[in-house]
């Protein structure tokens, strides 16, 4: 015999954030094993009757274990709910490895992050063209779980981009700190986001100097998210994918807007060259 264990991603609290895939696996679930600290109990609504529902927030692994050899040997299927995605501080590796050990089939159903949640709620693009163009997901070094060396907040605030600050709000001083030692100007935008999605959610914009200021205004310990960077204001760039411009495999660029395109490219750089993406 054998079962399977199908970790859902349940997005960022808002029970309608959840993905078709995600809803579908928890209604065919034998065992729906979920965290009432973390996930929205309009889950719940997705199961199916008759099935077992076990609240995981009090549990360790050691308490979920007996769960998953009972699956192994009854051929069930478990819905182990996640919030967020995941792939994002999910501790679903450890998972997966005994999982494996009993002979588990096991899927992933991504899940909508918090830092995605915020970004929408705000209207943001956390990719500007020529402002910013990568996203740095991380949290405050020195809790509970260790971090590598070289992905301190410090480290990572000198590439200056946008930056997504997760599980920190407790230490909302050491992150500030570090964020401005990291080469973050002072008054560079944050957006400082509570229970986003859910019906408490709290959105206050700030900037790096006055991060902690405002956390302590607004008594923001946990569950909280910060996105930092430059590229959360308004900027009047332009992306060259819908630029008449730019060509693909779909479409054709227009000559004179193409021309154009190459001129502001050179102007730019100080040099020819190749209008490309």
């Amino acid at each position: 015999m054998t079962g399977s264990v199908i970790f859902i991603g349940a997005g960022p609290g808002a029970p309608d954030l959840i993905t078709i895939r995600g809803a579908n696996a928890i209604g065919r679930a034998d065992i729906v094993i979920w965290a009432a600290s973390l996930v929205h109990p309009g889950i719940l609504e997705h199961a199916r009757a008759g099935a077992e529902i076990i609240d995981s927030s009090e549990l360790p692994m050691e308490g979920v274990l007996p769960l998953y050899e009972r699956a192994a040997r009854a051929d069930l299927t478990i819905a182990r709910v996640h919030s967020g995605d995941p792939a994002l501080w999910g501790a679903v590796g450890e998972q997966i490895a005994q999982c494996d050990q009993l002979g588990l089939a096991v899927e992933i159903i991504p899940g909508v992050s918090a830092f995605t949640a915020l970004a929408a709620a705000e209207h943001l693009e956390l990719t500007v063209p020529e402002i910013t163009q990568s996203v740095i997901l991380t949290r405050l070094e020195g809790g509970k779980t260790p971090m590598p060396e070289r992905e301190s907040i410090r480290a990572f605030a000198s590439h200056g981009t946008t930056m997504a600050v997760f599980l920190s709000a407790a230490r909302s001083g050491v992150l500030q700190a570090e964020l401005l030692a990291g080469g973050y100007p002072p008054d560079t935008p944050v957006v400082v986001g509570y229970q986003v999605s859910w019906p408490d959610e709290l959105i206050v914009w700030c900037t790096v100097g006055t991060l902690t200021e405002t956390t302590k205004e607004h008594k923001l310990w946990k569950h909280t998210l910060f996105l930092v960077g430059p590229g959360l204001t308004s900027h009047e760039t332009r992306s060259h994918l819908y630029h008449p411009g730019h060509f693909h495999g779909f479409r054709k660029a227009d000559h004179e807007a193409r021309r154009q395109l190459k001129a502001e490219r050179r102007s730019r750089s100080g040099g020819d060259i190749g209008a490309r993406g």
